[in-house]
């Protein structure tokens, strides 16, 4: 055995010795010698499974293999003598030895990377045992339904499509495009658990934090809704404004996950519209009048729904096919026309479709201008919203802070 097999080995060690501290810490009441396996047992099955790593190039595959099954045997024996003392026929600690003798195995033969990172993931799920079985108890049918939904879309549909371009002017990858399907409904699905986190009765501002993760526009009709029956214009122009200064971040998190090498030029006027609606929403914020009870059932009532996301998915079709389509007839400065038009409804689509031509069909600059502008198209949409389903009322805090925002955009847009 070389120095390189050495270190590793002692690695196996550490990362055994580490799930066994969470498994010995999780059975301290129980007598020494009553446990299964504690930190020292867990420390040597991952000794055992990097020795056997060592052996695999004398005695072959088998012989991992057959260890594999002893120590699997013996855990299982030990667990069922144990549970007819406590009646406790969990099989966790069970599982918990054989991964770690796997991960001993990993770190002689495999990546060591991985076994690390496998290690800690483990530790965390043995650690939050009771905090998941909480969260179980609390879910709900549609929740379980939507968590379910969202990983059929992604683990299981999106492996299986075909990663290449069709259609007009090779403008459609199907595994790009449900790629970014997948971002908008993991985006949704997680702000709508963080809000029901926080509670009905948090107030506004707590609402529209979150709320803007899945949909700033959203979030704003309802908000106007609730003016006529809640006259509070200071206090939800505010959550308005807050929940469109959490889209500009959001734009950046998308451009950050599809292309990257956009993030210098844009973040400067993403951050400049972030600013100038995050000040006036504090300004109003600070000038509001008493809170009254929000019912943030309106802003989000369904964990996930996929038809939304399959509209989604054809608007982005429809957008991306547009965009190819002005670029060839129009050149790239065609391309800003359609980012104010499809800034009108949602600046996801045209985001994702933007910074992923940049990638070699446009300028970065062509981008990076046509996100700004529809960002600002539908900045302005909001203050139409408020007026439409609102009041005049709404208007006048409103549309002063989302023009801060603009004018910033604009200046930010035209020093670059």
């Amino acid at each position: 055995m070389d120095n390189s097999q050495l270190l590793h080995v002692l690695v196996a060690l550490a990362l055994g010795m580490l799930i066994g501290l969470q498994r010995g810490w999780h059975e301290r009441n129980i007598r020494a010698g009553g446990r299964i396996a504690g930190i020292r047992t867990f420390g040597l099955l991952a000794v055992s499974g990097a020795l056997t790593g060592v052996l695999l190039p004398l005695l072959g595959p088998g012989i991992s293999i057959a260890i594999g099954l002893g120590i699997t045997l013996l855990l299982g024996l030990a667990h069922w003598l144990d549970s007819g003392e406590d009646h406790d026929y969990g099989m966790t600690t069970v599982i918990a030895g054989v991964i770690t003798y796997l991960l001993g195995v990993i770190t002689l033969v495999g990546d060591l990377n991985l076994a690390v990172a496998t290690a800690v993931m483990t530790t965390i799920v043995l650690h939050f045992k009771q905090t998941l079985h909480r969260a179980l108890e609390h879910l709900s049918d549609s929740e379980i339904r939507g968590i379910l939904q969202l990983a059929l879309i992604s683990a299981v549909l999106l492996p299986v499509l075909p990663n290449q371009t069709y259609g007009p002017w090779g403008a459609l990858n199907p595994y790009e495009i449900w790629l970014l399907v997948v971002l908008i409904a993991g985006i949704s699905l997680t702000a709508y658990f963080a809000m029901r986190l926080t509670g009905p009765d948090k107030g506004v501002l707590i609402t529209s934090l979150l709320g803007g993760l899945a949909s700033s526009t959203a979030l704003t009709l309802s908000l106007a809704r609730m003016n006529d029956r809640l006259p509070l214009p200071r206090l939800l122009a505010s959550g308005i404004l807050l929940a469109a200064a959490i889209m500009y971040p959001r734009i950046l998190l998308e451009v950050a996950v599809v292309n990257p090498g956009l993030l210098p030029e844009l973040w400067p006027t993403m951050l400049a519209m972030t600013l100038g609606c995050a000040a006036s929403a504090f300004w109003f914020w600070r000038r509001k009048e008493p809170f009254g009870r929000i019912d943030t059932s309106k802003v989000a009532t369904q964990p996930f729904q996929l038809l939304p996301a399959l509209k989604f998915g054809a608007l982005l079709v429809v957008i991306m096919v547009i965009a190819h389509g002005i670029q060839a007839q129009m050149g790239e400065q065609g391309l800003w026309l359609v980012a104010i038009v499809a800034g009108l409804t949602d600046v996801d689509a045209i985001t994702l479709t933007l910074a992923r031509m940049a990638k070699g069909s446009i300028s970065a600059d062509t981008a990076v201008t046509g996100i700004t502008l529809a960002a600002i198209t539908n900045t302005l949409v909001k203050g139409g919203l408020a007026l439409f389903a609102g009041h005049w009322s709404l208007c006048r805090p409103l549309w002063p802070g989302l023009a801060l925002a603009i004018l910033l955009a604009l200046l930010t847009l035209s020093l670059i």
